[in-house]
């Protein structure tokens, strides 16, 4: 049902987790990425975003931010606190190099 090297890889996982696992991802986060939402006020925005952004020291000041916000009890997808124009542009400003 699964592919082997899907399952090597979240083997501590029952069946029902497993599966409950792969239903949860959204089909916009393909693989070797992750959804971040960048909230600031009553600024939301759902960036999808490649797996590298999590060595990009600008990326983990904004990690760094989030847990002092929110802690380690954070529900759901990962919320980073800054307005999204902020993300973007760290996304951006990688892309250049």
């Amino acid at each position: 049902m699964f592919a082997p090297r899907l399952r090597r890889s979240l083997s501590y996982l029952n069946e029902d987790q497993l599966v409950a696992a792969i239903a949860g991802v959204p089909d916009d986060v393909r693989e070797g990425h992750f959804a971040v939402l960048a909230i600031k006020g009553e600024e939301t925005k759902r960036f999808v975003i490649e797996l590298d952004y999590l060595n990009d020291p600008a990326f983990l000041g904004l990690l760094d931010l989030a847990k002092e916000e929110y802690g380690f009890r954070n529900k759901g997808a990962l919320a980073v606190p800054c307005r999204p124009q902020e993300l973007q542009k760290i996304l951006d400003d990688r892309k250049v190099y």
